[in-house]
Formats: C-alpha cells, structure tokens, sequence
C-alpha cells in the first residue's frame, strides 16, 4: 500500500494537475473570502463564515477535478488487470491511491495557514476553533474524494466520473439548505424529511466550524468515506473476476 500511495503522490507533482487544482482552490478561498465572505467588514476572527463556510463549495467542484482519474485511467488503459499479478491487494490499491489524493488536499488546505497567522495578527482569535473548522473542511473534502473513487470505479470516462461526482457532491451540499428543506417537508414526513436533511454535509459541518468537535459529525464523514471505498472494493473485484 504504501508503495502504492508514494507512486501516486509523485505522480501528481511530476504533473500540472495538482499544482492546477492547489493554486484554483487557494485563489477562490481568498476570493470568496473577501468579498462574498466579507472578511474585513464583520470581522470573523475564527474565520468560521468568512473563510471554512465556503470550502463545501469550492470542494463538490475541485474534488471531483482531481479524484476523477483514480480509477478511470486504470480501467481505460486496461492496467486494472495487471493489478492481480501484483504482490498487493485491491484494497490496498484503492487505499494508497485514495490517501495519496487525500494528501494533495492536505498540502492545499495547509497552505493556507497565512490566513490564520493574519487573524492572529490582527486580533485574538479561538485557535482550536480554527483547528476545529479545519478538521471538519478536510473531513468534506476527503468525503467528496471518496464518493468520486466510488464514482471512477464505475466509469472509465473521466467527464462522466467528474459530472455524476460534481452532482452528488452538490446535492449533499445543498439539502441542507432551509428552502430545500421546507420544500421536502412539503412532500413527506417530519421524520423523513429529518432523515434526508441529516445526510446534508452543512448540518455536520457547522459544528465543527463553531469549535464543537461531536461523534456524531466524525462518524457521519467516516461512513462516507469508508462506504466508499469498501463499495469501490467490492466493484473492482467484481470487475476483475
């Protein structure tokens, strides 16, 4: 696996596509920053609506753009099959591969540490509030990551794998939106609706902005990530027999 994950890792900085990917998400976090974030006008020293608030949006798009070729390269090519007479497993490939993605999102979300060393600056922020906030950024980008593994695993067309990951990453963003969900009470149940919003990554997101670190949060993000892989698991295998 860990053979694996370094392979991948320098595949992608021996290539455009991470450093095109790390430079787009730190232009539109500072951009959204100040100007829809209004950074400067309210203040936000825990950089909760200005800055983390806007990182689901920018991730159902770019996760996507950088996780579409995790498998969809490997079936298109054929080298899938090789895998089998590799000393490996496809679980571990599937996971070397994911956290090798995983950790080009870290290097991207660590490089915008200036921002917090600017609110330090200017004024006296809650730090393990911003920990937190960062925690739970990374926690749905690496879940977007995976649904999109699932999604390449599916696939050997890249734009197909990026359009249906871009889709339901969209959609897990914007069901926990209040109109959205005033519309699906209008059509089930309290206990429905209850349900269907609960899937939104926002309603698990905003606790971890304000600084509230829950199980329930951790577990839902690690749900995702672990359904993914163990269904992307079980389709490659399948593929394989």
């Amino acid at each position: 696996m860990f053979t694996i994950y370094q392979r991948e890792l320098k595949s992608y900085f021996t290539q455009p596509t991470a450093y095109a990917v790390i430079c787009i998400f730190l232009f539109m976090s500072l951009f959204l920053t100040f100007t829809l974030g209004s950074f400067i006008q309210i203040g936000d020293a825990n950089l909760e609506w200005s800055f983390f608030f806007w990182h689901p949006w920018i991730f159902m798009l770019l996760a996507p753009a950088l996780g579409m070729r995790l498998w969809s390269d490997e079936q298109r090519s054929g080298t899938i099959e090789l895998l089998g007479t590799f000393p490996t497993t496809i679980w571990s490939a599937i996971v070397g591969k994911y956290l090798a993605a995983a950790t080009v999102w870290l290097v991207a979300l660590l490089l915008t540490c200036p921002m917090v060393m600017a609110v330090n600056t200017l004024g006296d922020p809650d730090n393990l509030t911003i920990f937190s906030g960062y925690i739970g950024s990374y926690l749905v980008c690496c879940s977007f990551l995976a649904i999109t593994c699932l999604i390449s695993a599916f696939t050997r067309d890249q734009v197909s794998c990026l359009i249906i990951s871009c889709s339901i990453c969209v959609l897990l963003v914007i069901i926990g939106f209040r109109n959205i969900e005033t519309e699906i009470a209008r059509n089930f149940s309290s206990a429905t609706t209850d349900a269907i919003v609960s899937t939104s990554v926002l309603n698990h997101l905003q606790p971890l902005l304000r600084g509230s670190i829950r199980i329930q949060d951790l577990t839902y993000f690690g749900s995702i990530i672990a359904a993914c892989l163990v269904c992307t698991s079980a389709i490659l295998n399948a593929k394989r027999a």
